[in-house]
């Protein structure tokens, strides 16, 4: 969801990356714009069978992320996620920006007392509590506040225009939705020490090559969001109960030490033998045919 900077595949790998060219071949991807509720800052969509899109779009501030703006998107992923025909999210912006940072304007008059009283950033988290998988499709700068908002999402596909970065030290202060941690798990304390107090930006090939963004598409305007849609298309055919305890196991990695880990990936597996899907699947594989799943 690299082409010249892609790394080796495990057989695995190449099967999954086959599967998502074939479905695009197989169903060419039509951004069908039925929206849902309006929005003034960002746009929802419904691209393909149980995807979700949401579109921000403050293009004249480069997708800004002032507070209207995420409390639009937390509106718009709520209805999603409680949305059962919706079994997967991408999230863009446009080709110039994901988003060029948080809104500065709106930040620069603040004092200690109201940030502090008023939790500021604080509901910036909310997609990191979602069960459905959300797939980041960045082109353009996605920086500060809009590298941490790609961050917090479940994979990262970008364009070969992608630029990271968290410059915020720049303007005297540091990441504070979650910059430092989510960047530190995902390449490493030295990396981000470097990229946090220098403010320096970085490109999709090295975000490709640390490991940040899951690989970079071909170029061509709107190509990052046709994988996502694809990718998202894929995942969303799967057992959706199934792909929520797969997320929920991958997150505990970050979360737990390895031994506490590995108990909490057994529980999950075992856990799945209690729903029809699991019943489903198997009977299916046994009798080499395409399981039906009632996401139960």
């Amino acid at each position: 969801m690299q082409a010249a900077f892609r790394r080796p595949l495990s057989s695995t790998s190449a099967a999954a990356f086959r599967s998502i060219r074939a479905y695009r071949q197989a169903t060419p991807i039509r951004v069908r714009f039925m929206t849902t509720t309006q929005y003034e800052f960002i746009l929802t969509s419904r691209p393909a069978d149980g995807v979700g899109l949401i579109t921000l779009n403050r293009p004249k501030a480069l997708n800004a992320l002032s507070t209207p703006l995420f409390t639009e998107l937390n509106a718009a992923v709520k209805e999603f996620d409680k949305d059962d025909s919706i079994r997967a999210l991408v999230l863009t912006g446009s080709e110039r920006a994901f988003a060029a940072g948080a809104d500065i304007k709106e930040m620069k008059d603040k004092e200690f007392s109201e940030v502090f009283k008023g939790k500021f950033l604080e509901s910036w988290s909310l997609l990191t509590t979602v069960g459905k998988p959300i797939i980041a499709a960045v082109s353009g700068y996605a920086l500060g506040g809009g590298c941490e908002l790609a961050l917090m999402c479940d994979i990262i596909l970008a364009s070969p225009t992608a630029v990271f970065g968290q410059p915020e030290i720049n303007i005297g202060v540091i990441p504070g939705g979650g910059g430092t941690q989510r960047l530190a798990h995902a390449i490493g304390k030295s990396r981000t020490m470097e990229l946090t107090l220098t403010g320096r930006n970085f490109t999709a090939k090295e975000a490709s090559d640390w490991g940040l963004v899951s690989r970079v598409v071909g170029e061509g305007e709107g190509e990052v969001v046709k994988e996502a849609v694809a990718l998202a298309s894929v995942i969303a055919s799967k057992s959706a109960i199934a792909v929520q305890a797969g997320k929920e196991a991958v997150n505990a990695a970050y979360e737990h030490t390895l031994t506490e880990g590995l108990r909490y990936e057994r529980r999950l597996f075992h856990s799945l033998f209690a729903t029809k899907d699991q019943k489903e699947g198997m009977a299916a594989f046994a009798e080499k045919r395409k399981p039906t799943w009632s996401h139960s």
